[in-house]
């Protein structure tokens, strides 16, 4: 079978560096010279919050690393906020601290805006086509797209944050290609932010069997996420969103955010 995932790091080969004993570092760049930059950790599964705020910067600085200071930045929650293992852009974005509104009349701060475009079986309008409108009309110099991704392997579910400046097609890691997310679509340049937070059903019983097998139709579409996704999602919008508030914003604002 094919294998389906949203991440870089389990489709090609890596560069891995440690950040320090709780996180991994790793490097990829694809055929469309786009960079993925990932960092993986347990310390959410672990529950271990005081650590929080490593990751945080570890992921503000390669946002800055990225594209440089923005002064103004348009963050996308992709994905449905009412489907738990697909609110991961709902979760970051009720936690950004929202200045455009403040920003139009004092120079000096930065404008961080932000929109959740849910997706066309709820509005019955494609997502592409209201981040679309909304860029042209707010014109920011960089769009943040946040979303819900897939993994082939389970032990990556809410452990891996994976960052790509080259923008994300919505929805290919569980087969729903929708229209990218990128510079060349946006006309703006495009970050993309994801954590897997589901894994196919065949993915789980290859892991337990160590065997690959031709399976149902029913069984190869089946997706799973874990009881807990609730609690995950909530932590990991946590510290996307504080990284984006440090990146863009300044960290001395928020060092009690944790």
């Amino acid at each position: 079978m094919a294998l389906r995932t949203d991440l870089a790091s389990e489709k090609q080969g890596l560069q891995f560096s440690k950040e320090d004993k709780d996180i991994v570092r790793s490097e990829v760049v694809d055929a469309d010279h786009n960079r993925y930059v990932t960092y993986e950790s347990n310390i959410i599964k672990q529950g271990e919050t005081e650590k929080y705020s490593k990751l945080t910067r570890c992921i503000s600085k390669t946002l800055l690393e990225f594209k440089g200071k923005k002064k103004n930045v348009l963050v996308v929650g992709l994905g449905n906020p009412n489907l738990t293992a697909d609110s991961l852009g709902n979760a970051t974005v009720k936690r950004l601290v929202i200045t455009r509104h403040i920003a139009t009349h004092v120079k000096r701060i930065p404008s961080v805006s932000a929109i959740i475009p849910s997706v066309l079986g709820v509005t019955g309008i494609e997502s592409f086509d209201v981040i679309k409108g909304v860029t042209e009309r707010v014109k920011p110099d960089l769009v943040i797209a946040v979303d819900s991704l897939a993994s082939a392997t389970v032990g990556r579910i809410a452990s891996v944050f994976q960052l790509c400046d080259g923008g994300i097609t919505p929805g290919s890691g569980v087969s729903n290609h929708r229209q990218r997310l990128s510079k060349e679509t946006l006309g703006v340049e495009v970050i993309s932010i994801g954590v897997p937070l589901v894994v196919y059903a065949t993915t789980i019983i290859e892991e337990a069997s160590g065997k690959n097998e031709e399976y149902t139709e029913e069984i190869s579409s089946l997706i799973v996420t874990p009881k807990e996704i609730d609690i995950l999602v909530e932590e990991c919008g946590k510290i996307i969103s504080s990284a984006i508030n440090f990146a863009y914003l300044g960290e001395e604002n928020f060092s009690e955010i944790f």
